[in-house]
């Protein structure tokens, strides 16, 4: 028989088929423009629907693998973005290394660690490749570019890898239910914007980033996480709002923070912004907060965690 969480994953394939034929038909009626902003994005959702796929319907390894591919492709876009001398790409193979190194933390389910391996050790020892031998000259500037990525792109996310290692008999139902809700969050904000926002959070790094988009996504998280915690989670409804009003908040930051992240590293090159547009950050942004605001709150609520 198909469970809950199958009968999610039809409903947003459905979905997400029934809006990619109506962007397809649209823009066949304009032939010769650039594809619509919404057809750029479905190429975002359709993504994350093959990550949701992965990361519930297969075993916890496979849903490991998969969020740590993401992480590695996440990281690896963000240091493209980054204007780097010789001297500080030495930092880049050890941000790498540690990618496996917090996932095998996750696999191993030695939670201590992983809650510390990159805020604690990984911030105190990863200055000493670029202190050796290298100067002192933008010392501070290249090892806090690179602890940014790695606390966003890799623990962060990795998260997300750790919730069917925590609670095996609702780990699929939990990220199903977060990954659905963040991209809703992301969707009903992004529409809102286009259609009534006016008022700008950071006109200059994110046009979509408006107060209506915000209020509007918020409502629509909080009220869908109200009816979809008993069917997809053991929680219950009350905190299942709770739930959807902390990731529409934290999906508001972090796809915020990272508009503004790309804007600064991005100042002056057109070009890759453009290229950019369609990347992987763009699948990753608002999961980067979402992911541990989530996990760590319905960790200390109860026990199955």
């Amino acid at each position: 028989m198909i469970n809950n969480l199958q009968w999610m994953m039809i409903v947003i394939f459905v979905a997400l088929v029934a809006i990619h034929t109506i962007s397809f038909v649209r823009d066949r009626k304009r032939p010769g423009e650039k594809p619509s902003a919404l057809r750029l994005r479905l190429r975002t959702w359709w993504g994350m629907w093959l990550i949701l796929c992965l990361a519930t319907l297969f075993n916890p390894v496979v849903s490991l693998l998969a969020v740590m591919l993401l992480s590695f492709f996440a990281l690896k876009e963000y240091f493209s973005m980054i204007r780097s001398r010789k001297s500080e790409r030495r930092l880049y193979l050890w941000a790498y290394l540690a990618i496996p190194a917090q996932f095998y933390w996750v696999l191993i389910e030695w939670y201590g660690m992983f809650i510390v391996f990159i805020p604690v050790y990984v911030f105190l020892f990863l200055p000493l490749p670029r202190m050796i031998n290298k100067g002192t000259a933008g010392f501070l500037r290249s090892v806090s570019r690179v602890q940014w990525g790695l606390m966003l792109m890799v623990f962060g996310l990795s998260h997300l890898a750790y919730f069917p290692f925590a609670t095996p008999q609702y780990g699929a139902g939990l990220v199903l239910y977060l990954v659905v809700l963040t991209q809703l969050n992301d969707i009903v904000h992004y529409a809102a914007s286009s259609y009534i926002g006016k008022r700008k959070v950071v006109p200059t790094a994110n046009p979509f980033v408006t107060w209506e988009g915000f209020a509007c996504s918020f409502a629509v998280t909080s009220i869908a996480a109200y009816f979809l915690a008993p069917i997809l989670t053991p929680l219950d409804a009350p905190f299942g709002l709770f739930a959807g009003m902390l990731i529409g908040l934290g999906g508001f930051i972090g796809s915020t923070t990272v508009s503004v992240l790309k804007r600064d590293l991005l100042i002056g090159d057109d070009d890759k912004a453009q290229a950019l547009k369609k990347s992987y950050l763009s699948l990753v942004d608002s999961l980067t907060y979402t992911s541990p605001v989530f996990f760590h709150v319905t960790r200390y609520f109860f026990d199955f965690m």
